[in-house]
C-alpha cells in the first residue's frame, strides 16, 4: 500500500501589486491551497499583502530568504511569524548559529509558527557560479553539505533544485520538507532557472512541495495549466 504523503503544489505569485495578485488568485482552481509570496510582491506591498491570502484560507510560503546576523534574523522571523505564514525561508549559508536562531524564534509561536526552510543553492546557479564566489565544491556536494548543516541546526526542511531532491531524500531520510522550485514541463521556457525537472520527476525524487510560477500564471489558460499540473502531481504521489 502506498503511504507517500500527497505532494503539494505552491503557486508562486511573482507579481508586483495586490491588484495583480488578486487577479492571479481568481484565475486558479479552488483546489489550489498553497501560494508563495516572494521579495518582489512583499517589497511592493509590505506585510499587508498577506491579509487577503489569509482571508481566503490559503497557506502561505513567505520566501524572503533571510540572511543576516543571527539576532537580526531572529527578530525578522518573529515579525514574520505574527502574520500567520506557514513556511518561511532563510539561507543555509548564513551559519549554524543563524539557522538555529531562526528556528528557535519560529518555535516560540508553537503550532502557529512557520516551518523554517533553508535555501541550499538557488536554482539559477550552476558550478561556474559557485567558483565565482569562491566555493570550490561541486554543486551536489555544496547542496548536501549545506542541507546537512541546516537540518542539524534545526531547520524543518530545505529549498533545493529538483536535481538534488533525490540525493537529499536519501541522505536525510523522510522527515525534512523538501521544497523544489524550478519545475518545468518540456514545452516551458527555462527562463533564469538552470537546474530543473518535470513535476512528476520531482515528486518521485521525494519533494514534498513543488513551487511553480510562470508555467501557470503566464499560460493562456492559467486555471487549466494549474489543474493539469495538479493532476500530474496527484498521479505521481499515488504511484
Amino acid at each position: 500500500m502506498n503511504t507517500r504523503k500527497q505532494t503539494e503544489l505552491i503557486v508562486a505569485l511573482d507579481v508586483n501589486s495586490q491588484v495583480e495578485m488578486i487577479r492571479a488568485i481568481e484565475l486558479l482552481p479552488v483546489d489550489i491551497q498553497w501560494v508563495k509570496v516572494g521579495l518582489e510582491l512583499f517589497c511592493a506591498e509590505g506585510p499587508s499583502i498577506l491579509l487577503p491570502l489569509r482571508d481566503r484560507n490559503l497557506s502561505v510560503f513567505l520566501d524572503l530568504k533571510l540572511h543576516d546576523i543571527p539576532k537580526t534574523v531572529e527578530k525578522a522571523v518573529k515579525s514574520a511569524s505574527k502574520h500567520g505564514v506557514q513556511l518561511l525561508t532563510i539561507h543555509a549559508s548564513g551559519s549554524r548559529e543563524m539557522i538555529r536562531a531562526a528556528c528557535v524564534a519560529a518555535r516560540e509561536f508553537g503550532q502557529n509558527g512557520p516551518k523554517i526552510l533553508a535555501v541550499t543553492a538557488l536554482t539559477s546557479l550552476q558550478d561556474s557560479d559557485l567558483k565565482d564566489i569562491g566555493v570550490q565544491r561541486g554543486m551536489s556536494e555544496q547542496v548536501r553539505a549545506l542541507a546537512q548543516l541546516a537540518v542539524d541546526a534545526g531547520a524543518d526542511g530545505l529549498v533545493c533544485s529538483p536535481l538534488e531532491t533525490a540525493l537529499l531524500r536519501r541522505e536525510l531520510g523522510e522527515k525534512p520538507l523538501l521544497v523544489t522550485p524550478g519545475i518545468r514541463s518540456q514545452k516551458d521556457e527555462l527562463g533564469d532557472q538552470k537546474r530543473t525537472l518535470s513535476a512528476v520527476d520531482a515528486v518521485r525524487a521525494g519533494a514534498t512541495h513543488l513551487v511553480v510560477g510562470r508555467p501557470i500564471l503566464a499560460a493562456a489558460d492559467p486555471a487549466r495549466a494549474a489543474a493539469e499540473l495538479l493532476s500530474e502531481i496527484r498521479a505521481a504521489s499515488a504511484s
